[in-house]
C-alpha cells in the first residue's frame, strides 16, 4: 500500500480462487474460498467478525463465497456468514482508490456486548476458536498518552483508545478522552519513548460519528503475530432489526500525523464530524495562570485541594506581577467548590469570589473555574447514572432534570459570579459497566459528548464568549469545546527511563493539531520533574499553543525553589 498522490481507476482481475485488486495506491487479494484477504505488505485480513450479545457469544459456523459489486472507482465485497447469534451476518469490505474499509452488519435482536473486527470466533472446517488478522509490521502508533509513555510500541503490545480510565495500574490511557480513534502500523522501530520512525505507515481509523460512538473502548488485541480490534458496548446498544458497526478504515500514510489528518478528513467527508466555526476572542489566546501546581507545591504531603484559597491566589498572582508576569486568564483549580456535582463557592476558601472575579476583570484579566466532569456528589440519584444498587455513579446528561440543573449552574457561575468559562477535567471518568442505568440510550463517547454539549450550550447561552477547555481531541467533539488541553505530564518510558516533559509536549501537540486544527491548544504544565524540565517546557510552550503557568514558588516533585529571575525569564519568553 503506497501513499502515492492522485487517483486512477481500480483494476480487478478474477481467478478461480481470488479477486486481485490494484488501486494504484495498494494491492489487495481477496479470497473466493474463505473469509480472508491479503493487503500487500501490511495485513492478512481475517474477514470474520463477532457481535456478542448480553445473551451469549456470537460464533460463525459457515462462511459463504464473497459477493462482489463493482461501481466506478468502488468495489464492495460482501462476505455472508452463518452465525449462532443473529438471523444474518455479513462482513463488508469496501474498497476505494485510497482506502479499504471493514465493517460487520447483523440482523436480529440483542444488546451488544463485545464486537470484534479483523477477526472473531468461529467453527470452520474442523478449526475452532478465535481467529485474527496477520500483522506484517513492527510498530504500532498510539495517539493517546499512556503510562509508561510509549508513542510507538511493538505490534505485539496491546493498546486501548477509550473514555474510561484513571491513575491506577492498567488504566492510565485516557489522558485524551476520547482521542482520535486511529492507530497506525509502521515498519521501523522507535529510538525512544516519544520517537516516531519514518514511513511508510498504514492508518487504521474508526469511521463513526457521535451517534455511532456508543462503545466505551476500542482495544487492539495482538497475539502471536495476529491481532483483532474489539469494541466494548457493555450491553447499552440494543439491536432490533439491522445494525452496522463502525467501519475500520485502512489507508496508507507518510506518517502517523498524516493518518490522523486522514481520519479527520474521512469523518468530515462522511458528515460525521463538524467543522469548528466558533469565533476566537483575543483573550482566549492570552497566557494562563493555573493554580494547581502552586497548590501542590505548597501542600507538600498534605492535600493540594485544600489550598484552592482566595488569599493564596492573591499572593501567587502578586508575586507573578512583581516579576513581570501578568496572566490574561486565571484558572481557579480544585477545590474552590463545596460539591463537584452542583458547584457553589466554598465560603471558607473563597469568601468573596464574585468580588474577586470583578477585581480581576478590572485588571483586564479573565477567570476560569475548574470543573470535574461526571461528578455525582451534590446531585440527587435520579439525575445520575446509577449502579445495580441504585447508587449514583456519574451525572447523567441524558436526564432532562440534570440538563435543567446545568443551566441553573451556568447562570449562577457565569452570570451571578461573573466567571468566564471552565477548565473541564476528568472526562475519562465516563461511566462503564453492563449493569449501570442511565435515563437515555447513549453510552461511551456519545454520552460524554452529550455531557459536554449540555455544558457548552448552557454556558454560551449565559456568556457567548465563555471559554470551554477540554481534553477531548476527537474530531467529532469539535462542536463542544473551544480549546484542547494537553493534560497531565507523565513520567517514564517502557524501560523505566525518564521521558522529558518537552518531548511529551511535542507529541501531544502534534496529535491535537492534526485531529482538531481549528482549535486552540492549552499547553498545560503539570507535573514537572525538576526546575530544569519546567524551564525547558516553559520556553517551548508559546510555539505549541497557549502557554500556561502552574508554578510560582517551587516545583512540587523536586522541591526546588523558583526564583524571581526564573519568573522574569518566563515572562520575557512569553511576551515575545
Amino acid at each position: 500500500m503506497n501513499a502515492a498522490p492522485g487517483c486512477q481507476a481500480m483494476r480487478i482481475t478474477t481467478t478461480d480462487t481470488c479477486h486481485h485488486l490494484d488501486s494504484g495506491h495498494y494491492r489487495l487479494t481477496v479470497s473466493r474460498t474463505d473469509a480472508s484477504a491479503e493487503l500487500e505488505g501490511w495485513l492478512t485480513l481475517s474477514l470474520l467478525a463477532s457481535a456478542d450479545t448480553s445473551a451469549g457469544r456470537d460464533e460463525t459456523y459457515e462462511t459463504l463465497p464473497p459477493v462482489l459489486v463493482e461501481r466506478e472507482n468502488l468495489a464492495i465485497f460482501d462476505f455472508p456468514q452463518r452465525t449462532t447469534a443473529w438471523e444474518t451476518k455479513t462482513v463488508r469490505l469496501t474498497c476505494t482508490p485510497e482506502t479499504v474499509a471493514v465493517e460487520v452488519r447483523v440482523e436480529g435482536r440483542g444488546a451488544l456486548a463485545d464486537v470484534t473486527l479483523l477477526g472473531g470466533r468461529a467453527v470452520l472446517n474442523g478449526r475452532s476458536g478465535t481467529f485474527r488478522s496477520g500483522v506484517h509490521a513492527r510498530g504500532l502508533f498510539n495517539p493517546t498518552p499512556t503510562h509508561p509513555v510509549q508513542v510507538v510500541r511493538p505490534v505485539s503490545v496491546p493498546a486501548a483508545l477509550t473514555v474510561v480510565g484513571d491513575a491506577s495500574p492498567g488504566r492510565l490511557h485516557a489522558v485524551f478522552s476520547p482521542p482520535p480513534l486511529v492507530l497506525a502500523f509502521g515498519k521501523g522501530e522507535p529510538a525512544g519513548a516519544t520517537d516516531v520512525p519514518g514511513g511508510p505507515w498504514l492508518g487504521a481509523s474508526v469511521r463513526a460519528g457521535i451517534a455511532g460512538l456508543t462503545f466505551t473502548e476500542l482495544a487492539y488485541e495482538p497475539l502471536d503475530g495476529g491481532a483483532l480490534l474489539r469494541f466494548g458496548y457493555e450491553g447499552h446498544t440494543v439491536v432490533s432489526g439491522t445494525w452496522t458497526s463502525p467501519a475500520v478504515v485502512l489507508r496508507a500514510a507518510a506518517s502517523p500525523w498524516e493518518a490522523i489528518s486522514h481520519h479527520r478528513a474521512d469523518l468530515l467527508e462522511h458528515g460525521l464530524a463538524p467543522e469548528y466555526g466558533g469565533e476566537r476572542p483575543a483573550w482566549w489566546s492570552e497566557p494562563i495562570f493555573c493554580g494547581w501546581g502552586a497548590q501542590c507545591a505548597r501542600a507538600g504531603r498534605g492535600s493540594p485541594a485544600e489550598l484552592s484559597r482566595q488569599e493564596l491566589y492573591d499572593a501567587w498572582l502578586s508575586r507573578l506581577a512583581g516579576h513581570g508576569f501578568v496572566p490574561g486568564t486565571v484558572v481557579i483549580d480544585d477545590r474552590w467548590q463545596l460539591a463537584y456535582g452542583d458547584p457553589r463557592p466554598d465560603p471558607d476558601k473563597w469568601p468573596a469570589l464574585r468580588e474577586w472575579i470583578a477585581a480581576r476583570h478590572e485588571r483586564g484579566q479573565r477567570v476560569l473555574l475548574w470543573w470535574r466532569a461526571w461528578a455525582a456528589d451534590g446531585l440527587p440519584a435520579e439525575e445520575c447514572v446509577t449502579d445495580a444498587g441504585g447508587r449514583p455513579v456519574a451525572a447523567d446528561p441524558s436526564n432532562p432534570a440534570y440538563r435543567r440543573r446545568v443551566q441553573e449552574i451556568m447562570e449562577r457561575l457565569l452570570g451571578d459570579l461573573g466567571a468566564d468559562g471552565f477548565k473541564i477535567d476528568f472526562t475519562q471518568w465516563s461511566p462503564s459497566g453492563s449493569q449501570l442505568k442511565a435515563y437515555g440510550p447513549a453510552w461511551g463517547p456519545a454520552l460524554l459528548h452529550e455531557l459536554l454539549a449540555t455544558l457548552y450550550a448552557a454556558a454560551k447561552r449565559v456568556k457567548p464568549d465563555a471559554l470551554m477547555a477540554t481534553h477531548t481531541p476527537h474530531p467529532a467533539f469539535a462542536d463542544v469545546t473551544d480549546m484542547i488541553r494537553l493534560n497531565d505530564v507523565l513520567e517514564v518510558g517502557p524501560r523505566g527511563e525518564p521521558v522529558p516533559a518537552l518531548d511529551q509536549l511535542r507529541f501531544r501537540h502534534a496529535v491535537v493539531t492534526h485531529a482538531m486544527p481549528g482549535h486552540l491548544v492549552d499547553t498545560d504544565q503539570w507535573p514537572m520533574p525538576s526546575r530544569a524540565d519546567w524551564l525547558a517546557y516553559a520556553r517551548a510552550q508559546p510555539a505549541h499553543g497557549v502557554p500556561a503557568l502552574y508554578y510560582v514558588e517551587a516545583i512540587d516533585n523536586s522541591l526546588e525553589p523558583i526564583s524571581g529571575a526564573d519568573l522574569r525569564m518566563v515572562a520575557r519568553w512569553w511576551a515575545r
